[in-house]
């Protein structure tokens, strides 16, 4: 039986053909295959790794150096501050001994006038008391000139911040619970108190 070849139809383009001027062929080869995303990406649920977003991690030459560093800085600040309390105390010391002095030579005149005073004291006996007198009023001054007033007065209140009772006696002129007599003087008031008076008070009825 006599086989007739294949007449070609025309709406079927031959692949061999070449496509006319214009046409788009379609691709050859094997297509893509469908399916889901291999690569990290926002719907694959794969968090970033840490040099995808902050660059590479610090070496540890790098946390060795950080560190080495640091305690430079503390080893410094601790001789810094070490310094500054030596200075201070230097300071402190040199201002102290500074207040002594200009204490001590605040009474240097109350020593001359008692050198001066024993030293007329065999040519006129009776002027010895008035020079004593008056060296000591020179002290007290010098005291009350330093911040340390002189406290010696009677018939005032009894004041236990500045007084201190070493007696009680029964005066029927002062009323109960006044000074009536001052055994010590007392110098100073409050915190810059350097002892308080010695005193006697009226007894109280």
């Amino acid at each position: 039986m006599p086989i007739h070849p294949r007449e070609s139809d025309p709406a079927v383009p031959d692949p061999a053909d070449p496509a006319p001027e214009g046409a788009v062929r379609p691709p050859r080869g094997d297509l893509p295959r469908s399916g889901p995303p291999t690569g990290p990406g926002p719907d694959t649920g794969e968090e970033p790794g840490p040099d995808a977003a902050g660059g590479p991690a610090p070496s540890e030459d790098e946390h060795t150096a950080e560190l080495k560093e640091l305690e430079d800085r503390w080893r410094r600040a601790l001789a810094d501050l070490d310094n500054l309390r030596k200075r201070h105390a230097r300071e402190l010391e040199r201002e102290r001994t500074s207040e002594r002095s200009r204490t001590a030579a605040a009474f240097l005149p109350v020593l001359d006038n008692l050198e001066l005073a024993l030293t007329h004291a065999g040519s006129d006996p009776g002027a010895i008391v008035e020079g004593v007198r008056a060296v000591r009023d020179q002290a007290v001054n010098v005291l009350e000139l330093l911040g340390y007033p002189r406290h010696a007065e009677t018939g005032v209140a009894f004041d236990p911040a500045r007084h201190e009772v070493v007696g009680v006696v029964q005066d029927p002129d002062a009323p109960p619970g006044t000074v009536v007599e001052v055994l010590r003087p007392g110098y100073g008031d409050g915190e810059r108190q350097l002892r308080p008076a010695a005193v006697t008070v009226a007894k109280r009825e």
